[in-house]
């Protein structure tokens, strides 16, 4: 750092890294004279998270009080180091302070620095000589990072020489992709260019990791029970994973006495996150219960010891329901089991481990409450849920109570799983499969957060195909093995943003705007024919008239190549900004008092309209009364103790990476190989070296035995196993069992839909999933029956595969036409429909109407659909190559795809077949998801169903309504409103009259040439100017009284000038 290389620290999470990086700054503020107060902030730090921006704020205080401590003692003046934060919480009068007088060290956010350099605050960081980018790799492949990465350009190019970056990361790789990203492509003989430096000790980093199932037989879970408690209308309950789960988690987290633990557990949603802080506190309000009742000692090892001196699990023989009941309802947001066990409400009575259920009193199972399950209400007194839809005084307030020993627990999402400093965490707890090798080691990193500590983990796997994904993540989170980051290229939304931000402050000629954005390490590929589409697109090409917001955002002269923003260019930049895409988050709030501390936090748009006034609801592990429901709030009192329903939220997950999934496929091919078979020393020594206890070992061992009785053959990194077999209608469902994860398979099923749509004219339902796909076939006859190329035989009636078309030849395609057919099929999908809202909200094409509003979820579909209708006539529409690019590249692993699709055609991966009379262990995983997939079909939004539209025909669809013969629709029309709407499109009305030079523009690009006398008609009296006078500025010619003038009806897009179309001249400005 001292020799003023842009440095990468890449060291694991608790070593370190900040203090090294601030050390240095600080000690280059102290030995520096201080500047003038324009030029003071010399230090800019960069926290993806809003809440590692405030925890580094007060870990700065520290080493400042001791080196001003020092100092004094020394005989030295004391150092004047001023910290501030600027964020999302910053108040109003915090922004104007800092922006007069700057502190020498400024802490933001990505979204924040963007909001500065957009706004005449900008010219509070004219002094910045050093920028730190903490927790960079978990911006770096995200489009947030490319987003970043503009903004340090444009920060660096109003300085009068580019800031020295220092980015602190976790493990990663290849750290050079990362160093690459900090640096930007600035050649080092460019003014201000400079090396980049990776520092990368040795990682002395210890784990402790242990998988841990807690029941014996995880195949009995989903079988019903004999239990008839609870409704009599009610499903029939079903075993579960769940109160064992529970159980084993309050014994790890529980306090005892003399000993104080401090545990973080992770789950992997929201909703997962509050269902079990409210199983967790119910579990540990039933003991106390119990021990005020005499009936068990709290302070006694829990369920006895094993001769091992472990915590000793009941065997189902010990203790009367083993299992809890599950509520049979399906959780769709894709946390839920696979294997009919399920997480909503299982019996609070059910013994498994730990101290016995049955021994106290017991109580009736909660009541399901729509999709969300309920709680008890039993107080937060073991653990809380912290999340982002929780406020941030609500996340304060957890965190210093579990740093503080007042909370044993906190159950946590990825909000904290970056480097925020929790204290002394003595143990984290995953529930379910980390979602990634890197992000698993981020999680368990967080206990033992200090250098040379052990990190002790324990992770819980929710059902039988989790538990061989999670023992392969915990053997790579030991071997420190992280997935490959991949950053995204040129995405154009982040792009267009950007654009407007800029030529809404400062006036940018085409030449030296591409050379800015080229100097960012994730556009440095861009083209300048790309770069002029989003200019294009940015300055009106496209029409307005059919939607409003492709109205121009800039001017572009082409006569001198300039760029300049629009009147509102900044105030849009400024409320729409950013690439975290809007959900239409209800916001919760206090129904009584003012001020910050009123905010509860958020719920998803579709909880909301499932609950009602007086409903009772958990948020973060505190019960809520709703008062009122709101356009944009739902306003709530506190409802202590009381049951209430718990909130769901809906969210993405790009699932398993190919690169993981090879892992997985290769972990089984070594098991099944062991000598001595699955009962063998070899298989379960091998299982127990990736961190299983004794039950996990037998799960595993026998889940993957059953399926190779049940198919003959396992799949793994070197086969694949196609397995068909008749559904409940007689119809064939054919499972493709795959390892390589649904960033693979995504594309897959596809390119194999529209290969069978155009071989055979069927639609084939195909579902992806992380460990494969599921085909569901018509009982059609299909040409060439029989699978075929090796694939297929077999007696129909016997359930062979006579009558099914030849599936190797559809699933053994061509690899270099995948690509393509991906692609043309993209442009149907839900997963388009969905991206392009995101991508076009992202370009301020659907900006929000207010900052301060919240812009309901299912009226940013309805627009986006309207965009994109209109988008999709034009090829080389920016936003739309720029959904293909994502769909394409950051959420499709097609290059994966085509490398697999090689291996099977040059047969070093291999295909086998098999026919089932009923699916295997390993197709009813699969199986369960795909009904879950089609059971909520019907939920799914317009917009996000675009595959399903149907092209009508307009004549018969008016036949088969019985308006064929039937009235004309100008009957129906009233004069007077034709006669109104003609004036509003012409713009005669007063109130649509041009109001200066940028509406004369306008006017003349959506109506055509007109008369000076014309547009005088469509200008308001109080305009700037005389007509001539306001046209000229905008590049109009101006004609003559008649010259030019075109009748003054509906403007036709035939009639639009010929600069519309993309010529020469296109989007200079009308002629």
């Amino acid at each position: 750092m001292s020799s003023g290389d842009h440095t990468l620290v890449v060291a694991p999470t608790g070593s370190g890294k900040t203090l090294s990086a601030f050390l240095w700054s600080i000690d280059r503020l102290v030995s520096e004279p201080v500047p003038e107060a324009a030029q003071r902030c010399r230090v800019l730090y960069v926290s993806p998270l809003k809440a590692l921006a405030s925890d580094v704020q007060r870990n700065l205080r520290a080493p400042l009080t001791g080196i001003g401590h020092e100092r004094v003692r020394l005989g030295l003046p004391e150092p004047d180091v001023q910290v501030g934060i600027r964020s999302g919480d910053t108040s109003a009068a915090d922004r104007r302070l800092q922006a007069r007088r700057p502190p020498d060290v400024l802490i933001t956010t990505p979204e924040s620095l963007f909001l500065v350099l957009t706004s005449k605050a900008r010219e509070s960081l004219a002094g910045v000589t050093t920028v730190v980018l903490d927790e960079v790799h978990a911006v770096a492949g995200t489009k947030r990072g490319a987003h970043l990465a503009l903004s340090l350009e444009r920060l660096d190019a109003m300085l009068p020489r580019p800031a020295q970056r220092i980015g602190l990361s976790a493990t990663v790789r290849p750290p050079e992709a990362v160093a690459r990203f900090l640096a930007g492509a600035r050649p080092q003989g460019e003014e201000g260019g400079r090396p980049v430096t990776v520092v990368q000790p040795p990682s002395e980093k210890r784990f402790d990791l242990s998988v841990v199932v807690p029941v014996e037989d995880m195949s009995r879970l989903g079988e019903p029970t004999d239990d008839l408690t609870g409704a009599a209308a009610g499903a029939q309950r079903t075993t579960s994973i769940w109160p064992s789960v529970e159980e084993r988690i309050v014994d790890l987290v529980a306090p005892t006495a003399g000993e104080q633990r401090s545990t973080l557990v992770f789950a992997n949603s929201r909703r997962l996150a509050e269902r079990l802080t409210a199983r967790l506190n119910e579990e540990w309000a039933e003991r106390l219960e119990a021990e005020a009742a005499g009936v068990v000692d709290l302070d006694a090892s829990p369920g006895g010891d094993d001769d091992d001196g472990q915590p000793r699990r009941l065997s189902p023989g010990d203790a009367p329901g083993l299992f809890g009941a599950g509520d049979g309802q399906h959780d769709d947001e894709g946390d839920d089991d696979h294997e009919g066990d399920d997480e909503e409400d299982a019996p609070q009575w059910a013994a498994s481990s730990g101290t016995r259920r049955a021994e106290r009193p017991r109580r009736p199972p909660a009541e399901v409450m729509a999709q969300a399950g309920a709680s008890a209400g039993a107080p937060a007194v073991l653990a809380r849920a912290h999340h982002g839809s929780v406020s941030k005084e609500q996340r304060a307030l957890i965190e210093d109570d579990l740093k503080s020993g007042r909370l044993p627990a906190v159950v946590a999402t990825s909000s904290l799983e970056l480097g925020i400093d929790m204290g002394a965490v003595d143990l984290v707890v995953q529930v379910e499969s980390p979602p990634s090798v890197a992000s698993g080691l981020q999680r368990v990193g967080r206990a033992g957060h200090q250098v040379g500590a052990v990190s002790r983990g324990v992770l819980f796997p929710k059902f039988r195909s989790d538990l061989v994904q999670t023992a392969v993540v915990t053997e790579r989170m030991r071997e420190g093995r992280i997935e490959e980051l991949r950053i995204p290229s040129s995405p154009l939304d982040v792009l267009a943003q950007q654009v407007v931000a800029m030529t809404a402050m400062d006036d940018w000629s085409v030449d030296d705007l591409e050379a800015l954005v080229r100097r960012a390490a994730s556009f440095e590929h861009l083209s300048r024919g790309v770069l002029e589409a989003v200019l294009d697109m940015l300055s009106g090409r496209y029409p307005s008239e059919e939607f409003a917001e492709l109205r121009p955002r800039v001017v572009w002269d082409r006569v001198t190549g300039v760029l300049s923003g629009r009147p509102g260019a900044q105030r849009l930049a400024v409320t729409s900004g950013g690439t975290i895409p809007d959900r239409g988050l209800y916001g919760v709030f206090l129904a009584s008092g003012e001020g910050p501390g009123r905010r509860v936090g958020e719920l998803d748009e579709e909880m909301v309209y499932e609950s009602r006034v007086g409903d009772v609801f958990t948020l973060g592990a505190s019960t809520w009364r709703i008062e009122d429901i709101t356009r944009d709030q739902v306003l709530v009192t506190p409802a202590p103790g009381q049951p209430g329903k718990l909130p769901f939220w809906h969210g993405d997950a790009l699932g398993r990476p190919a690169e993981l999934g090879r892992a997985l496929g290769a972990f089984v091919r070594e098991l099944a190989a062991a000598p001595g078979g699955w009962d063998g020393d070899v298989a379960r020594g091998r299982a127990r070296a990736a961190g299983l206890d004794a039950w996990a070992v037998d799960n595993l061992l026998g889940y993957l035995r059953e399926q190779q009785e049940a198919t003959g053959h396992l799949p793994d990194d070197r086969t694949l196993v196609v397995e068909r077999f008749r559904d409940e209608l007689g119809d064939w469902r054919v499972v493709v069992h795959s390892p390589f994860g649904q960033q693979l398979h995504a594309p897959w099923a596809l390119a194999v839909a529209a290969r069978m749509r155009e071989r055979f004219g069927v639609d084939v339902q195909a579902m992806p999933a992380d460990d494969g796909l599921v085909l569901r076939l018509p009982d059609v006859g299909y040409d060439g029956g029989g699978l075929g190329g090796g694939l297929g035989g077999g007696d129909d009636d016997e359930g062979g595969g006579a009558g099914l078309p030849d599936l190797a030849d559809v699933l053994l395609m061509e690899p270099d036409d995948v690509a393509g057919v991906v692609t043309d099929e993209l442009g149907g999908s839900a997963l388009f429909a969905a991206r392009f809202r995101e991508c076009a909200g992202r370009a301020l094409l659907l900006p929000r109407r207010s900052p301060d509003r919240r812009q309901p979820l299912w009226q940013q579909r309805q627009r986006a659909a309207q965009l994109l209708e209109v988008a999709s006539r034009y090829p080389s529409f920016p936003i739309v190559l720029e959904t293909v690019r994502e769909c394409l590249q950051d959420v499709f692993d097609v290059p994966a795809l085509e490398q697999l699709l090689r291996e099977l055609r040059s047969r070093s991966v291999r295909v086998v077949e098999v026919t089932t009379q009923q699916p295997s262990p390993f197709a009813r995983s699969l199986m369960f998801g795909y009904v879950a997939q089609f059971l909520y079909e019907g939920d799914s939004p317009l917009a996000e169903r675009r595959a399903a539209a149907l092209s009508l025909d307009p004549g018969l669809l008016a036949e088969l309504l019985g308006r064929g013969e039937g009235a004309s629709l100008a009957d129906l029309l009233d004069p007077e409103a034709v006669l109104r709407t003609h004036a509003e499109l012409q713009r005669l009305l007063p109130e649509r009259g041009a109001r200066g030079a940028e509406d004369v523009a306008d006017l003349l690009r959506v109506l055509g040439p007109l008369s000076t006398l014309e547009v005088a008609r469509r200008t308001r009296p109080d305009a700037v100017g005389a007509t001539p006078q306001v046209a000229a500025p905008v590049g109009a010619v101006v004609l003559g009284a008649d010259e030019g003038a075109v009748p003054e009806g509906p403007s036709d897009e035939e009639d639009a000038p010929a600069d519309e179309g993309g010529g020469d001249d296109a989007g200079a400005g009308p002629a």
